[in-house]
């Protein structure tokens, strides 16, 4: 029988560590007791990018996505979009973009040389404020996979993503007809009256972890812009 391996450990804020572990040819990524994301289970991550773009009116969207994880959302949306369309990804942990250089290699591919990716090293939080202020060009879409869902449970900073406030920026950073997405692991009844707050107009989706509707189900919102 197969055992589970620890590969490598990062610390995360508070004193949290993040661990990556092999079971056979699968990869996981654990906190605490809690897997956070496993290549079993990619079908929801993959939908996230699948689902905004079907959403999407842009011919060459610019899009951000908040969390690389391990790559489900980014790979999905690189096969979509078309040649002149930019992917910004930020990630907060520069381990996990060694990880999937390293031991995950053959399951990241290519997709971190891809010329329309833009990877930051930085809390997604930061880009959605350039956008504002005008550092940066606003978003056709913005792309929330930053932790376990609105709940915070990896990083608490990751709850002011998910406020109100947070998700007024959010909005603010997009180009008209704009849309943010957000991933869950779970429902959550507040939330999409937190999203109907910050002026956002809501669709909520269940979505299996698998692709053989098998698996547990996950949540994600789409927010458009009104008036957009």
């Amino acid at each position: 029988m197969l055992k589970r391996e620890l590969i490598d450990t990062v610390q995360i804020d508070d004193g949290e560590t993040l661990e990556l572990f092999s079971h056979g040819s699968d990869f996981m990524i654990v906190l605490g007791y809690n897997e956070l994301m496993s290549t079993r289970m990619r079908f929801s991550e993959e939908q996230l990018a699948e689902l905004t773009l079907d959403r999407l009116e842009a011919p060459r969207p610019r899009i951000l996505i908040g969390g690389y994880g391990m790559g489900f959302t980014l790979r999905a949306a690189l096969a979509r979009l078309p040649e002149n369309s930019q992917v910004v990804v930020a990630e907060i942990s520069e381990k996990i973009i060694e990880w999937a250089k390293g031991p995950m290699a053959e399951l990241t591919g290519n997709c971190l040389e891809d010329p329309r990716l833009d990877l930051k090293i930085c809390d997604v939080a930061a880009l959605i404020d350039d956008a504002n202020d005008g550092t940066c060009a606003k978003f056709d879409a913005i792309l929330l996979d930053v932790d376990n869902g609105p709940d915070g449970m990896v990083r608490a900073d990751n709850n002011r993503i998910y406020s109100r406030t947070g998700l007024g920026k959010a909005r603010d950073a997009l180009k008209p007809g704009g849309i943010v997405s957000v991933w869950s692991a779970a429902p959550d009844h507040g939330f999409r009256r937190r999203m109907q707050e910050a002026r956002l107009d809501v669709e909520e989706r269940r979505v299996r972890s698998r692709p053989n509707n098998k698996g547990a189900h996950h949540v994600i919102w789409f927010g458009r812009t009104r008036g957009g």
